[in-house]
């Protein structure tokens, strides 16, 4: 039996990291994205685009953000104890300023695997310094607003921050507790 457990937990966990994903020709969103946002990482400039295509009222965020924390891609898996971890790039103000790593640990009903975006932005210097800080952490209470077309038009930050995420790939079935930290590594 625990083997059984063990082969359908380590089953969920590859289901939510995917081990990469097939692109060929010439995206033009892409491109622009990288140029606008002054980022040469393929994979965050590919999150931004994704992010923007499916809700283009999100371009008042980038626009207006004091900066930004983004996960291009975070897995998540669960069989009642469940956990995720996706790594990212921190921007002010355009300029690439660090690297972080965000982790998060539930506990409740759930089961299922998947991937999924997630960005963070900081509505001024003030909350940017406190996740550069170590200051910053989601509790239960928390939550991020799943973006589709027109979501973030309502939107605002919420103690200086506004989360939104973007589902990949996958399937979770969840009613969990449990909370999100997050590291933070300047670059030089």
């Amino acid at each position: 039996m625990k083997q059984l457990i063990s082969v359908i937990f380590l089953s969920i966990i590859l289901l939510a990291f995917p081990l990469g994903s097939a692109r060929s020709g010439w995206d033009p969103n892409e491109s622009q994205t990288a140029k606008d946002q002054n980022i040469q990482d393929h994979e965050v400039a590919q999150a931004i685009a994704d992010f923007k295509n499916s809700d283009p009222s999100m371009e008042v965020f980038f626009q207006k953000a004091y900066g930004f924390a983004i996960f291009p891609s975070v897995g998540k898996g669960g069989i009642g104890i469940g956990g995720a971890y996706g790594k990212g790039k921190v921007y002010s103000q355009g300029r690439l300023v660090g690297t972080t790593s965000l982790t998060q640990f539930t506990l409740g009903l759930q089961l299922g695997g998947q991937a999924y975006r997630e960005i963070i932005f900081f509505e001024d210097k003030v909350a940017l310094d406190l996740f550069k800080y170590g200051k910053f952490e989601f509790g239960a209470q928390a939550s991020a607003v799943a973006v589709t077309a027109g979501v973030s038009a309502d939107s605002d930050y919420s103690g200086g921050v506004a989360v939104f995420t973007l589902a990949k790939s996958g399937l979770m079935f969840e009613a969990s507790l449990g909370g999100q930290k997050f590291s933070f590594e300047p670059v030089n």
